[in-house]
């Protein structure tokens, strides 16, 4: 849209006047955040109303994305770089003497997702918008984040996420679209009048229900601006609340209700937890897919169109529940057919699988399942019984009972994704290549047509058009600005690589963000750090498989070395860590006290000086990310070969020009075709030497401990005093790797990794070399940019048309 400076400032005076009653000088930053928000909202209001009625007129399939997390990250900032009002607002605020990015700071940043998930689910938002698909997105509206994560004593610790304290600026509470979720009571099927429980001549049995708990969804509607289109689609999400007309007269019974939705991943190492998680993932499930029809039925005629009309994707395993929640509203609700029912939600779904480890393929253990959910249960039985019926002659008792949703006393999630939906894919080539292979082999050999591949992306204009615009300023006064609708045009950049000129530019674009870094840790941390040190970056989720402490083992291995040699030369490192841990997972956060201790240990040593510091930033979100990717030099991504299924800060930290220290696992392979391997520092074993170990069970880590007296040193330190307090952890560090076998392999890819990290700092002291490299990896990120991995969805999976990128 187009707007004058003289008239934004006109309308910011005008809103704190109507919002506050009071002038500009006696408004606090979050009145002024808040004020400023609500006139964005407007700004945009009309190309919300207007995206909404041009889908309904045009009678556009709908694509529905739904996802237990969304880490959509602070939306001022990208909403105004989207209406193109960035330049104008931040002229306006300066000229009325304010500082928009302070004012940007007070907005909450919704830990509303753990992490790659979520942010991936946000990414695909801001791309559908951007390529004028009618998608939508479906979550939940917690009422408290994931957790505040804090540091006492070197241990992490979580306060609540109050993200809701001020309300939420880019929100719309729709009372008329809530809907009713039933949980639990008794259901049985409607007899004939003969008492016989056979089907109507339709197929369809009427079911009854009684004593059920009734639970409200309202949902609350947030605007997803697209890129300079006037597009604006809708990310809902849902509260649980009490019903009007509910009777409930206990205290207990309201908290239960409003506990689905009070915060994201409850504890679920008791049973308790796990029903609640079950019963978060049937609310939103259930919820959206209501809405869904609902508005399917008040713009189309007939319910036979509806795969026609909507697409619903399953973002990893948590809203399966979508496929029998879609049975039942069409069998029970619009008495159609087993058959008609079944053939239309097969091609409404399509599911993405992100993981290969057996604990994140969900499974529900049956009674509890039965209890909370009767009805759903009834469908998932039916869905298992005919899936028997119709495979078993073809494949044989022991394949079809390995793949049912029913096995081993549990309801199995991602084998129904699998059943229940047309498409099923990974999210790089060698995790998909993973699932035929090994985690959905069964279901592959059964549906094989259903299975591809759709490599992970990332929006590009949150995590360098916003994050790092000293970059994104030199790049379009390198090539233009067209970049920022088409992002393979960074492949224009390589010849650049010669420009001596253009390589120092792009060092002084890393300083400037490293100088930014730093001044937030002297500020937040009080731990001051250089500027031209290497930043040895390692942000993602605290877990095993991402092996944070090959990373701890290499910093143990630099502070010995300085220690034995004082004098000789170093080059000067900074490791950075960001990362939360599950609150019920114990050996993560033993890792986390770990890191911490060691932190205070080199970052207190005199002897060691500026030439080592570890800082480990607490509570790690979206916008703490924004600040440490564009600094970073090197990107750490060294998960155990065939555990992480893509990586997506791999590919944030390469389009800000980091060079990836990587294992031979998820898209780190692909970053390596694209950007050239010579540009990146590859180890360790490879998916088929893994493989190897775990068929011949032949992995003694501690071979590799009595063979490598450095790796002993390093390892003994954890229990013989060396590292001052962590006894407990320590000694239980320790013997996961000896005692237990080092199940991620840390023990046999250290050398190599050290071997690599050690060239690394040579190097890194040949600067203009250095930035090739970097420019390398800017230049061929677009490959992985959100906005063609959508492209790819909505062309292969969804049959949604969109937008060309050229």
């Amino acid at each position: 849209m187009k707007l004058t400076c003289a008239q934004f400032k006109k309308d910011f005076l005008s809103e704190i006047e109507t919002l506050y009653s009071t002038s500009l000088s006696d408004t606090s930053t979050i009145g002024q955040f808040i004020a400023l928000g609500q006139l964005v909202r407007r700004y945009n209001s009309q190309s919300w109303t207007r995206t909404a009625k041009f889908y309904r007129d045009h009678h556009q399939k709908q694509v529905y994305y739904f996802s237990i997390e969304f880490l959509p990250g602070r939306l001022l900032a990208s909403n105004l770089l989207n209406l193109n009002l960035l330049t104008t607002v931040k002229k306006g605020l300066t000229e009325l003497g304010l500082d928009f990015e302070t004012i940007s700071q007070a907005e909450p940043d919704p830990a509303l997702g753990n992490g790659g998930l979520g942010r991936l689910a946000a990414c695909y938002m801001d791309a559908m918008a951007s390529l004028k698909i009618a998608g939508n997105g479906n979550g939940i509206r917690y009422r408290y984040g994931l957790f505040k994560q804090v540091f006492m004593d070197g241990y992490q610790v979580e306060l609540p996420d109050d993200w809701l304290h001020h309300g939420n600026v880019w929100e719309t509470r729709r009372d008329n679209k809530s809907c009713i979720v039933q949980f639990g009571g008794n259901v049985w099927l409607q007899p004939q009048a003969d008492g016989s429980l056979q089907p109507q001549a339709d197929g369809s049995l009427q079911p009854q229900s009684e004593n059920t708990e009734d639970v409200l969804a309202v949902p609350y509607d947030v605007g997803i601006v697209g890129y300079h289109n006037d597009i604006t689609n809708t990310l809902r999400l849902w509260s649980a609340e009490l019903p009007p007309s509910a009777t409930y007269s206990s205290q207990d019974q309201r908290d239960q209700i409003s506990e689905i939705t009070k915060v994201l991943y409850p504890d679920d190492s008791n049973s308790a937890g796990q029903q609640l998680r079950l019963r978060q993932e049937y609310f939103f499930s259930s919820a959206g897919v209501q809405s869904i029809v609902r508005d399917f039925c008040a713009t189309h005629h007939g319910i036979k169109l509806l795969g026609k009309k909507v697409a619903i994707h399953i973002n990893d395993t948590h809203p399966t529940l979508v496929i029998p929640e879609m049975m039942r509203l069409l069998m029970d609700e619009h008495h159609c057919s087993w058959e008609v029912a079944w053939t239309l939600t097969t091609q409404v779904m399509s599911y993405t699988n992100h993981t290969i480890l057996q604990e994140a393929l969900e499974t529900w253990p049956i009674d509890m399942f039965k209890n909370l959910l009767p009805r759903i249960y009834q469908i998932i039985a039916e869905i298992d019984r005919r899936y028997r019926e119709q495979q078993t002659p073809i494949f044989g008792k022991a394949l079809v009972d390995q793949t049912a949703p029913l096995g081993n006393g549990q309801v199995r999630m991602a084998y129904l994704a699998v059943i229940g939906s047309h498409s099923v894919n990974g999210v790089a080539p060698l995790h998909t290549e993973l699932l035929k292979t090994d985690v959905l082999r069964g279901l592959y050999q059964v549906y094989p047509e259903r299975f591809n591949n759709k490599t992970n992306g990332i929006a590009t204009r949150r995590w360098v058009q916003l994050a790092n615009q000293p970059l994104a300023q030199l790049i379009d006064q390198t090539i233009g600005s067209d970049w920022r609708r088409q992002p393979d045009l960074l492949q224009t950049l390589l010849p650049y690589q010669q420009d001596d000129h253009f390589l120092y530019q792009l060092g002084q674009v890393k300083l400037t963000n490293k100088q930014a870094l730093a001044a937030y840790v002297q500020r937040t941390m009080g731990i001051k750090i250089r500027t031209d040190a290497i930043y040895d970056v390692q942000i993602k989720r605290l877990h095993a498989y991402k092996r944070q402490l090959l990373h701890v083992f290499e910093i143990l291995r630099e502070y010995f070395a300085i220690k034995d040699h004082p004098q000789q030369p170093v080059v000067p490192r900074v490791h950075i860590f960001g990362a939360k841990a599950a609150p019920s997972y114990h050996y993560a956060k033993a890792i986390i006290k770990l890191i911490n201790v060691v932190a205070d240990m080199v970052n207190q040593d005199p002897a060691i000086g500026d030439r080592l510091k570890i800082v480990f930033i607490p509570n790690y979100g979206v916008s703490i990310a924004e600040l440490i990717i564009p600094a970073a030099d090197v990107s750490e991504q060294i998960s155990t070969a065939s555990k992480e299924a893509s990586g997506t800060s791999n590919m944030k930290l390469m389009a800000n020009g980091a060079l990836s220290l990587a294992t031979y696992d998820g898209a780190n392979i692909d970053i390596m075709q694209a950007a050239g391997a010579e540009n990146e520092y590859p180890f360790g074993l490879k998916v088929n030497e893994v493989y190897d170990y775990y068929h011949r069970g032949n992995y003694h880590a501690a071979d590799f401990y009595d063979a490598d007296p450095e790796l002993k040193r390093l390892l003994d330190s954890l229990i013989d005093g060396t590292i001052p307090g962590i006894p407990t952890v320590g000694r239980e560090i320790y013997d996961s790797l000896l005692r237990y076998n080092d199940e991620f392999f840390v023990l046999a890819d250290y050398r190599a990794y050290v071997t690599q990290q050690q060239q690394i700092s040579r190097d890194f002291q040949n600067q203009p070399t250095w930035q090739q490299r970097s420019l390398a990896n800017i230049a061929a990120s677009g490959h992985f940019a959100a906005d063609l991995a959508v492209a790819r969805y909505a062309d292969d999976i969804w049959q949604v048309p969109h937008e060309r990128l050229n």
